[in-house]
């Protein structure tokens, strides 16, 4: 809001006028924090003078929790009714006084889930333009280290903010969710801490720290690795690009044939063929989180699982691994013979033993094909030329290895599919692939040193933490769910005297192939308790 914006205004004003202040201040945050540290910086505050942002967006609508390609985003509900639940809480005692309860009841009388607000704009309007410095990179002038990891679902601004900001700016991406690098999973974490400490070195007290002569994008190459949700380490390697877009990875095109990829420029002409798709409402069981908090249980499984309801396009085994790095996409000639639909692309690398694991992926609501500002309802049967980016990755395909693209009309519930079944065709021949390929290099020179930290605040577990990802599927009653507990246990606190608990539960839902059958439900409770006060709050989100 411009209230929290002129707010931190304020406070770099408050700062910088104190006397242990030089005058110079850096922002540095993960997620929101890193959000409010790239909209400050586009204010141009006289005090800021560099920026770390950590799993942040430069864009609020195209690349954040609310929507993809359009697509309403599964996320939405549940980092809804997550923050529902913590602006719920009630004020301490211990800090307001007897007047707690009072204060609790005005707070909850004018609370509400954000995501009333969200679903009344589902346009790029100015709603989502506020805070997006993608409207206009020039405006920063500050430098700016953008981090994120693989796992998280805000990769993709740090090659955008590499490409758009005119002032020195950096890009770190490691395997990790959305975590800072020092705690991140899946691993390796890094020494992130003492990379900060050479940065506000640099920026804020003009020490020769060199940070100005690193690459300006340095990413964890990942290994091609099995599937599987349980993931602690990501092997792989990193590796450094002098400049970000970089000449030396080439885009190359691959051609979509019935079940088959090629390279375009060892064909001839190719004839054109019609193949369709309509997914079950299954497609997307199984592909995880869009922005991965705990790493694991929330990535996606063995993509054998998802890719009988989609249309499947394969390489032959390849003769020499192939590096990738950047945004691969697709782009489709289609049809489709609903007003409204949606599209799934994925991207996985096929094991010689057939177990795929998804490398990334892109979606498109179809009706935002030509603009996010302004949707157009499809024409039933008419041709269309769209293209779908996927999410950037680093990643090795190795020898014997396919690779594989799937198409689908669903992929609930990471986002909310099209009110009805749609029917797909694609015309084979005239649809592409376009890999960023990077050529191989020997083991890069870039090391980090090992994570440092501040000891964690003393606590005593009094009910142990419990996940689950479970996917159910009742077939007398033809019922599948997806159930999603992140229950956190109960611990104390000594030095405040306060127990604490925090469980959230996640059910998203559907009856066969009815498509009004669609069901997200959110639960949470969070407690707080003392000798003398007990308090817990319950909270219900159904979209």
């Amino acid at each position: 809001l411009e209230q929290e914006l002129s707010d931190g205004e304020t406070v770099l004003r408050w700062l910088a006028e104190q006397p242990w202040c030089s005058g110079k201040i850096g922002m540095f945050g993960k997620s929101w924090g890193g959000f409010n540290g790239l909209q400050l910086a586009a204010r141009q505050p006289p005090e800021l003078a560099a920026v770390i942002a950590v799993c942040a967006t430069d864009d609020r609508y195209a690349d954040d929790i609310h929507y993809m390609g359009g697509c309403l985003l599964g996320d939405q509900l549940s980092w809804s009714s997550a923050m529902f639940a913590h602006t719920s809480c009630p004020p301490d005692p211990l800090v307001v006084g007897d007047d707690w309860k009072d204060m609790w009841l005005q707070r909850l009388q004018h609370c509400q889930p954000w995501v009333f607000t969200w679903l009344e704009h589902q346009h790029r309007d100015s709603f989502w333009q506020h805070g997006s410095v993608c409207e206009d990179f020039h405006s920063i002038e500050v430098p700016v280290l953008a981090v994120s990891g693989w796992a998280d679902g805000y990769s993709n601004a740090v090659f955008r903010l590499l490409k758009g900001l005119q002032t020195p700016c950096w890009g770190l991406i490691g395997p990790w969710g959305h975590r800072y690098p020092h705690q991140g999973v899946p691993g390796p974490a890094i020494g992130f801490l003492q990379e900060a400490v050479r940065w506000w070195g640099r920026w804020l007290k003009n020490e020769p720290t060199g940070v100005e002569n690193e690459p300006v994008l340095r990413v964890w190459m990942q290994d091609s690795v099995p599937p599987t949700v349980d993931r602690g380490y990501r092997p792989g390697r990193w590796v450094a690009e002098s400049s970000w877009p970089s000449d030396r990875v080439a885009n190359v095109s691959y051609t979509l044939l019935p079940g088959l990829i090629e390279k375009s420029r060892t064909l001839d002409k190719v004839e054109e063929e019609e193949v369709w798709v309509q997914s079950p409402l299954s497609v997307g069981l199984f592909a995880g989180r869009w922005c991965s908090f705990t790493a694991t249980p929330d990535l996606p499984h063995d993509q054998r699982e998802e890719d009988g309801g989609a249309l499947v396009f394969q390489s032959r085994a390849l003769e020499k691994s192939m590096e990738i790095l950047g945004a691969p996409e697709v782009r489709l000639s289609l049809s489709v013979d609903q007003p409204l639909a949606m599209v799934a692309v994925r991207l996985s690398d096929v094991y010689p033993d057939g177990q795929a694991e998804r490398v990334t992926y892109g979606l498109l609501n179809l009706v935002y094909r030509d603009s996010f500002e302004s949707p157009s309802k499809l024409t039933e049967g008419r041709r269309l030329e769209i293209r779908c980016p996927m999410n950037g990755i680093a990643h090795t395909f190795p020898a014997g290895h396919r690779v594989r693209v799937s198409v689908s009309t669903s992929y609930w519930p990471l986002a909310w599919p099209s009110p009805q079944p749609v029917r797909l065709t694609v015309f084979t021949g005239a649809s592409r692939l376009l890999l960023p390929v990077r050529p191989p290099e020997p083991q890069s020179e870039i090391h980090f040193e090992a994570p440092e930290g501040a000891a964690a605040v003393d606590s005593t577990v009094m009910k142990p933490r419990d996940y689950e990802w479970v996917v159910i599927r009742d077939l007398p009653s033809n019922l599948s769910t997806l159930r999603v507990v992140k229950d956190e246990g109960r611990y104390y606190l000594p030095s405040i005297d306060l127990e604490l608990g925090s469980r959230t539960e996640e059910n998203y839902s559907y009856r066969g192939f009815d498509f009004e059958s669609l069901r997200g439900e959110v639960t949470t409770v969070r407690s707080f308790a003392r000798q003398d006060w007990d308090v817990r709050i319950n909270s219900r989100t159904v979209l």
